[in-house]
């Protein structure tokens, strides 16, 4: 698969046939436990296989299918050890990689967008994509400067071809297969998951938006010791250009086989540039799976940098930082003070009126998200993000009863899903960091609690 297919009922079709599949796996497994196989090994080939049927397909489509399967794999680590076993490979390799478009169509975006004297400024081209995701693939390059006469390399991210046709008519056929796909994730809501990529489509599909929000970043973090954004050079339509950044590996690669040291020395950069992007520049990269991120080793090959890539999903966050109430209230929830707590949330939309709770299971329910804050140092891992994310969805406990009562306002559903998928990032690296001392520096409000 060399193109990304564009005809709407193809691709139908095809994501059609997922929880299709899937129920036909669960029939023959039946067979299977019938004809006296084990319970357990009839399970695990079941999810190996629709592992492999899912994420092959969601690759190979692209648009908003591989879209979809890179939110699921950031979420990878609150899957119940037994599900995400067997789906950890392919959910892994969804976030570094897809198949490629042909030599010739990046040679006509080029045109399209940069003019048909692209070659005059874009004087080397490397044929093979360097990077590819889920609506656009990146080369490396050489640029021309007219004015100075010198040459730098960049990268050239170009736009797959009816990409936005793609994105968009995916997750519509996602969420309305939804209830189909979910048996594949027990446990993840994946209704709300996909209405929110759906909201957030048009700006991704905007590179003129997204060039805007990165030279925005490189600005605020240029001469940064720790955090590196490559500057805009060019944008078009459909193309985007920027500096060149020579990593060796993405954060993916530390997820699979890193040191300790090298997951929480990685681990702490990424929270502190989530947290003090917004205080610098009013924004909150939006989009933490592991492909965005990438080892920048220092000089003598050890520990370095950071470096930060895809500005297309960011949060343009009103009063351009994160809302004061957020450090707030995990202040107020940390000092255990029930009432004042409910109090806060009603007032920032949390509760809505009318909606009477118990203070006390209030606190109990939003104590684990607020307890990396408790500690001078915090190990997240697997085990701690799969206890939370049970804890919340099991249906027999008094806090999941609690859950349905509570209202996430429209300003913080971005900014909760970033929370949420840089925790998953997290766990998976099994970083330990000194997350409340990164809180107190740049979280508005946490410090002093008001």
């Amino acid at each position: 698969m060399t193109e990304l297919p564009r005809k709407a009922a193809a691709r139908t079709v095809r994501l059609a046939a997922l929880p299709l599949g899937y129920a036909g796996r669960q029939a023959v497994g039946l067979g299977k436990r019938l004809g006296g196989k084990p319970a357990e090994a009839v399970l695990t080939e079941v999810q190996q296989r629709t592992a492999e049927q899912l994420f092959r397909t969601l690759g190979e489509l692209k648009g908003g299918a591989m879209k979809f399967g890179q939110v699921l794999s950031v979420l990878e680590s609150a899957l119940p050890e037994e599900v995400a076993a067997p789906y950890r490979e392919h959910l892994t390799a969804l976030q570094d990689s897809a198949p490629p478009m042909p030599t010739s169509t990046v040679r006509q975006q080029l045109a399209a967008n940069l003019g048909a004297d692209w070659k005059d400024r874009l004087v080397w081209l490397d044929g093979a994509p360097t990077a590819a995701a889920s609506i656009g693939q990146v080369h490396r390059g050489r640029w021309l400067d007219h004015v100075t006469g010198e040459e730098r390399d960049v990268a050239v991210k170009v736009q797959y071809p009816g990409a936005g046709e793609a994105l968009l008519g995916d997750l519509r056929q996602i969420a309305r297969l939804a209830r189909g796909v979910a048996p594949a994730f027990p446990g993840l809501d994946i209704k709300p998951l996909v209405a929110e990529l759906q909201a957030r489509a048009a700006d991704e599909l905007d590179y003129h938006l997204e060039a805007e929000a990165q030279a925005a970043f490189a600005e605020a973090f240029d001469g940064d010791p720790d955090i590196l954004v490559p500057a805009v050079v060019s944008v078009g339509e459909q193309v985007l250009v920027t500096e060149w950044m020579d990593s060796p590996h993405s954060m993916a690669e530390v997820v699979r086989s890193g040191t300790q040291e090298e997951r929480d020395h990685y681990g702490e950069l990424l929270v502190r540039f989530l947290f003090e992007g917004p205080h610098r520049t009013g924004m909150l990269h939006a989009d933490p799976h592991p492909g965005n991120f990438r080892v920048l080793p220092g000089p003598d090959g050890g520990l370095g940098r950071l470096g930060v890539l895809d500005f297309g999903a960011v949060a343009r966050l009103e009063g351009g930082g994160m809302p004061p109430a957020t450090g707030r209230l995990m202040r107020i929830a940390l000092d255990a003070d029930e009432q004042s707590l409910v109090a806060g949330l009603r007032a920032e939309g949390f509760i809505k009126d009318r909606i009477e709770v118990d203070p006390a299971l209030v606190l109990q329910y939003l104590a684990p998200f607020v307890e990396p804050a408790a500690e001078e140092r915090f190990t997240f891992t697997r085990e701690w993000m799969r206890e939370q994310f049970e804890r919340v969805n099991d249906p027999r406990s008094e806090t999941f009863t609690l859950a349905t009562k509570l209202n996430l306002p429209t300003s913080y559903l971005l900014i909760h899903r970033t929370w949420l998928g840089a925790i998953g990032l997290l766990s998976q690296l099994g970083a330990t960091a000194p997350f409340r001392q990164i809180l107190e520096e740049s979280l508005p409000g946490f410090a002093d609690g008001s």
